[in-house]
């Protein structure tokens, strides 16, 4: 009982408070859909690849400009950050390997990534073996998620981001990104930020686990 307590203070204490402002989008504000999908430990962002272009247009993102035109044709892309060997070598819970976990939520490792998927169709039909929920952002707080998103590509001397090779599955690429991972910054921690960054009640403590990031935005945020 008195690690539940504790456990239950620690989240009141470290929760973020919801946006008003940019959470949920009033009735002048264009609405935005964005889902996420737990793969079993780590969560995915999903984003219609339509607004990513229009970011890019608005901003001159040099990262989001790439997946624009990279991709297009596809309807959504699913977005992903973490630990290099990590991502690329347990892409799910059966793949982790303790050394391997050790050394990623120690930061003993250098790189980071990102994974990017491009697909079209139903996203919850794509991603029916995970567990998909969705959410509605405004126009303005998608702006501040998609530049959050383009803060994490890291770009090339020339100022363009940098690919590394095929992802996991489908037409996905990995990308060099910038960050650390560790115990402190897991990769649902990161998808935790993004959101916080548009007004949505995201918060650290419950990001650290894909379920509790999962349920958090079910409980605060009304995802469905």
């Amino acid at each position: 009982m008195l690690l539940v307590g504790v456990g239950g203070l620690a989240l009141v204490l470290t929760a973020r408070p919801v946006r008003s402002d940019l959470y949920p989008p009033r009735g002048d504000d264009a609405a935005v859909p964005v889902l996420l999908v737990d793969h079993g430990y780590h969560v995915g962002l999903i984003v219609p690849l339509s607004r990513i272009g229009a970011v890019a247009a608005a901003t001159g993102s040099p990262a989001l400009g790439d997946l624009a035109a990279r991709f297009a044709g596809a309807d959504w892309l699913e977005i992903g950050w973490g630990d290099e060997a990590f991502y690329r070598l347990a892409p799910t819970l059966g793949d982790v390997r303790i050394g391997m976990a050790l050394s990623a939520l120690a930061g003993l490792d250098d790189g980071s990534v990102l994974h990017v998927f491009a697909f079209s169709g139903d996203p919850r039909r794509v991603f029916a073996a995970g567990d998909v929920v969705g959410l509605t952002l405004g126009e303005r707080g998608f702006e501040r998620l998609a530049r959050g998103m383009a803060s994490a590509f890291a770009l090339s001397p020339g100022g363009r981001p940098e690919t590394l090779g095929p992802g996991l599955y489908g037409a996905s690429l990995f990308y060099r990104a910038t960050g650390r991972y560790s115990l402190l910054n897991v990769c649902n921690h990161w998808v935790a930020e993004r959101l916080a960054e548009a007004g949505v009640p995201a918060s650290p403590l419950p990001a650290t686990l894909s379920r509790t990031l999962m349920m958090e935005l079910r409980w605060r945020a009304g995802a469905q």
